[in-house]
């Protein structure tokens, strides 16, 4: 627990720190893409996930945990679109069983990178690829995995701005998709291969107000986004069979300012396999956009400008 709170104290004091020159998180075109509470966010940022509380209540314990993350951008193209980024992030956990002792620690490390390798302005439209590496650092009672994990990443975003602007059409505008996929097998020991894919579907109040109609919307509306995510994630164990699926919802809403973002969200069973894991859950996200905090954030970029 120590050294949660030292972590804590480590990064809260940059939300105090003066704000300068920067670009905006997750813009594609005209669209700004919130970081989703589960799904992987398909555009390279920098960004610090200072906090990402979580309770999930099972047919067998009570489990809570605080995570953390932070990725850094390495390269912008000519249009100053971030392309590379490298990042990496673990959590703190708590699992307090209805029989039995309570265990607690901290989880894998999993570190990864992301290469933008394609993106349209136009189209607010962008695919990613990256690699995930997972290691077993953490307390043996509540990682993941007890063997180092590597695999490939798949992401995209589109917003729907380029859709026409007539009316009833023009209110779909607002809306934006972001989707990730992932297959990381175990490199070593047991034969274990986790496959996920993750989808999230957003409506954002300010691409209405700034983009489509002004309806008068005030803060703290004005900055609101309203979500849903898909997740779908399953252990597969050796070449013939494995665990079964577990597919939830991930409805939530998200406050989204120039400096971080701020979203809240449930968990909801979508199978008769997850309806054990997934009694009541409550998602938190404290997301810090550092580059708009920091004053010189294309001092930290390997490449800046290099064209695309």
């Amino acid at each position: 627990m120590r050294k949660l709170l030292f972590m804590l104290a480590l990064a809260v004091p940059a939300i105090h720190l003066h704000a300068g020159d920067a670009r905006a998180h997750g813009v594609v075109g005209d669209y700004i893409f919130l970081e989703p509470l589960i799904t992987q966010d398909p555009t390279p940022a920098n960004e610090l996930d200072i906090l990402q509380p979580s309770w999930v209540k099972t047919r067998e314990a009570d489990n809570y945990s605080i995570g953390f993350s932070l990725e850094k951008v390495l390269w912008l193209d000519n249009n100053y679109m971030p392309r590379l980024s490298i990042g990496g992030g673990t959590n703190w956990s708590h699992s307090s069983p209805f029989e039995g002792a309570s265990m607690q620690g901290f989880d894998d490390l999993t570190l990864f990178g992301k290469y933008a390798f394609y993106y349209s302005l136009e189209h607010e439209f962008l695919m990613s690829i990256g690699a995930q590496l997972q290691l077993p650092t953490g307390n043996t009672g509540v990682e993941e995995q007890s063997h180092t994990s590597l695999g490939p990443l798949f992401l995209w975003e589109k917003g729907f701005g380029d859709l026409p602007n007539k009316p009833v059409l023009k209110y779909l505008r607002p809306f934006g998709i972001q989707s990730d996929f992932g297959y990381v097998p175990a490199l070593g020991g047991h034969t274990s291969h986790r496959m996920f894919a993750d989808a999230v579907v957003e409506y954002s109040l300010p691409y209405l107000s700034n983009n489509v109609r002004d309806i008068g919307l005030k803060w703290p509306l004005r900055n609101m986004f309203v979500f849903n995510e898909i997740n779908y994630d399953q252990l597969i164990s050796g070449p013939s069979g494995g665990t079964f699926p577990n597919l939830t919802a991930t409805p939530g809403v998200a406050y989204v300012s120039y400096h971080f973002e701020l979203a809240l969200g449930t968990q909801l069973a979508l199978n008769n396999a997850s309806g054990p894991n997934t009694h009541a859950a409550i998602l938190g996200l404290l997301d810090i956009f550092y580059d708009s905090i920091f004053s010189k954030p294309g001092n930290w970029t390997i490449n800046r400008g290099f064209p695309g």
